[in-house]
């Protein structure tokens, strides 16, 4: 089959042939139909990941495909798949038919495309988890939400609106502002970021980005409000006024999926849900399978919308 494989740390990825996977006990064999190229893929990849596959390795945390052999999933049943190891301790997902263990499925309705199966997982729960493991958001409450057009923060936006949040996003162009949703209230990024947020006052920031904007934005949270970091992509450290910040008494809440993939698998269904009927909307690119290394270079770019998705050649 063929499958794209990792020799070295920052070493391009390639396609190549490898042997089929044969079925073992306590795992699946899945037909993929698409593997999502994201941002736990390149720390892999970069030797900053806790740990990796032995060299050399295929990549891949995330897919989507059906089930060809199984002693506990029905063959031909279509599924998505995520963690339990996949692409962090052994091979993953980027392979024409991928060898996973069995908790790692979930079932994958018809009305999904196997596209949004693949990528949905990580930004979808990431988003709910924030808002209401986290956050304990509640109707009526105002959040402020940075990095909005990126998969997760679009998705926090979408869910916060549908909880009976007042929310307002910070983009970083007028362009990008006419994709968010009519009911957000925008904040245009602008060189001075204290000025550009100045009219903003919110009990909860959503911060997907960390850095300068996160700073920025934290100063713009309630007395005894709350922040949620999820991500750094602007910069992983601030400096913080420690006496003003106590002052204030804003809790700072940390994101961390691994800790908290149960409550993300269990919120699954409902999301699979919202995004079968329309109710949520995710953006995805697809590249084909030779293709990895434009994807895993796309999505290191800022201003990229959606997600990565490998797909097969057939």
């Amino acid at each position: 089959m063929k499958a794209v494989r990792v020799h070295a740390f920052h070493a391009a990825p390639v396609q190549e042939d490898i042997d089929e996977p044969r079925l073992r006990p306590g795992r699946s064999i899945v037909r993929m139909e698409a593997a999502t190229v994201g941002h736990i893929d390149r720390t892999v990849w970069r030797g900053s990941f806790l740990k990796h596959p032995p060299f050399p390795y295929t990549p891949g945390v995330e897919a989507a495909g059906v089930v060809v052999a199984s002693e506990n999933h029905a063959e031909g049943q279509r599924v998505w798949l995520r963690g339990s190891g996949l692409g962090t301790l052994f091979d993953g997902t980027w392979c024409e038919f991928i060898d996973a263990p069995d908790e790692a499925l979930g079932a994958l309705p018809d009305e999904v495309p196997t596209t949004i199966g693949s990528a949905f997982f990580s930004p979808c729960t990431s988003a709910w988890v924030a808002l209401h493991e986290v956050a304990h958001l509640r109707p009526g409450e105002s959040i402020l939400v940075t990095g909005a057009t990126g998969a997760v923060g679009s998705l926090v936006v979408q869910l916060a609106l549908d909880a009976g949040a007042e929310v307002s996003v910070l983009v970083s162009s007028e362009g990008q502002a006419a994709a968010m949703p009519a009911a957000a209230k925008i904040v245009v990024l602008q060189d001075d970021l204290s000025a550009a947020l100045a009219p903003v006052s919110v009990d909860l920031l959503i911060d997907t980005v960390g850095g300068p904007i996160l700073a920025a934005a934290l100063t713009r949270v309630r007395p005894g409000g709350r922040a949620v970091l999820v991500g750094y992509t602007a910069g992983n450290s601030i400096a913080l006024d420690i006496a003003h910040f106590l002052q204030r008494d804003v809790a700072l809440l940390p994101l961390n999926m691994f800790r908290r993939e149960a409550a993300g698998r269990a919120a699954a269904p409902e999301l699979l849900a919202r995004l079968a009927d329309g109710r949520l909307k995710l953006d995805v690119q697809p590249f084909a399978l030779d293709d990895a290394a434009t994807a895993m270079d796309w999505i290191s770019r800022r201003g990229h919308r959606g997600r990565a998705v490998l797909v097969p050649s057939r």
